[in-house]
């Protein structure tokens, strides 16, 4: 393990590294905006989400931003997709239930619905939305409540708002207060972070 300064900034990764969610998921589906995905990185990390699936079958891959990320990128892991078939058969043997952002006949209010199980959260195109395969394997549609003309916000700040309410449940159940990864998986994220 890397030798630090301090031992606060250990302290810092290993508290960061053992609060981490592996039962929550962010995918995004042909989010165009590279500054939409660098601000939605930066959220995940905040609030403690490991990895973020990109599926992208229409636009290319994004260049996710320093600045706007604020290298929150390099501790949440990305995993690439051009399959859509592909991701859900991964996130499916996985263990993941699929809640997909949609207003639909069918879409549940976010602060009804259970944020605590094993969920994938998936984010659609700015314009196009959630693709009608995505909107086929959700298990769940949700949507954001809202009281204005618009009913629809930016995408980075929708993902913030449906995060913060995962964050919040699963705090109130103490699920950051105890690693979901083996103690020895824990030791090797810390020291794989310890190298970054």
């Amino acid at each position: 393990m890397r030798k630090f300064k301090t031992e606060k900034r250990l302290e810092k990764i290993k508290k960061v590294a053992a609060a981490r969610q592996f039962s929550l998921r962010v995918v995004l589906e042909n989010i165009h905006d590279p500054h939409n995905v660098s601000a939605i990185f930066r959220t995940c990390d905040a609030v403690g989400v490991p990895q973020v699936d990109l599926l992208y079958t229409v636009e290319e891959f994004p260049k996710i931003s320093k600045v706007s990320s604020a290298s929150s990128k390099k501790w949440v892991e990305r995993k690439r997709y051009n399959s859509t078939k592909e991701c859900i058969k991964q996130l499916k043997e996985d263990g993941f239930k699929i809640y997909g952002t949609i207003l639909s006949d069918k879409a549940e209010d976010i602060y009804n619905l259970d944020f605590t199980e094993k969920i994938a959260i998936v984010m659609g195109n700015e314009h196009r939305g959630i693709s009608e395969e995505i909107i086929e394997a959700c298990d769940k549609h949700i949507y954001i409540p809202m009281r204005g003309m618009i009913q629809s916000l930016n995408v980075s700040v929708a993902t913030a708002v449906v995060l913060y309410e995962a964050q919040r449940q699963r705090m109130l159940k103490g699920m950051y207060n105890k690693s979901e990864l083996s103690n020895d998986e824990l030791e090797k994220m810390i020291a794989d972070w310890c190298n970054k």
